[in-house]
C-alpha cells in the first residue's frame, strides 16, 4: 500500500487524515479494572507501518518505567493490548474495558517480527488498552465495581 492510499485528504476523517507512518494513537494504561484506574498514554508521530505489537508494549512500558506520573501504574506485570475503540466507529458503553472483540482485537505482544499494527485495523486515533491479561479474566466474570 503507498502512502497516497492510506490517508484521504479530499474528505478527511481524524482516523484518514493521516498516513499511517505518522499517527497518534492513545493507550489507556489500566491498574485496576473494579476500581477504574486507568491513565492515559498518547503516543505522537506513531509509525504503523514499522511497528509491531511487540514495539508497542516496549514503548508503553519505556513510557510507564521513564514518566513521573505514571510511578503508581509501575506496580503492574502488563502483558495484553488490545484495541478499545477506533476512531469514528460505536464506543463500548464499559468506561474501563472493551468487553467484545477477545478473539480479534488483542495485539500479538510477543513477537516481535510478527504482525505490523496497521494489519490490525489500527488507525490515526485508535485508542488501545494495556492491562494484565490475568486482572482482565477475573474482571470479565465478574464485573463489579468498587467505587
Amino acid at each position: 500500500m503507498s502512502d497516497a492510499l492510506d490517508y484521504d485528504m479530499e474528505e478527511p476523517l481524524t482516523s484518514t487524515a493521516r498516513p499511517l507512518t505518522n499517527v497518534t494513537l492513545t493507550v489507556r494504561v489500566i491498574k485496576s479494572f473494579p476500581y477504574r484506574n486507568v491513565k492515559n498514554l498518547v503516543l505522537a508521530n506513531y509509525n504503523l507501518r514499522e511497528k509491531t505489537g511487540a514495539d508497542l508494549m516496549h514503548d508503553c512500558l519505556q513510557h510507564i518505567k521513564s514518566e513521573g506520573s505514571f510511578r503508581p501504574f509501575r506496580s503492574v506485570d502488563y502483558d495484553t493490548l488490545k484495541i478499545y475503540t477506533h476512531a469514528h466507529r460505536s464506543k463500548t458503553v464499559n468506561l474501563v474495558i472493551n468487553f467484545d472483540h477477545d478473539d480479534d482485537w488483542i495485539i500479538d505482544t510477543r513477537d516481535p517480527q510478527g504482525k505490523k499494527l496497521c494489519e490490525y485495523d489500527i488507525e490515526n486515533e485508535t485508542e488501545i488498552s494495556m492491562y494484565k491479561l490475568e486482572d482482565y479474566q477475573k474482571f470479565k466474570e465478574n464485573p463489579e465495581e468498587k467505587w
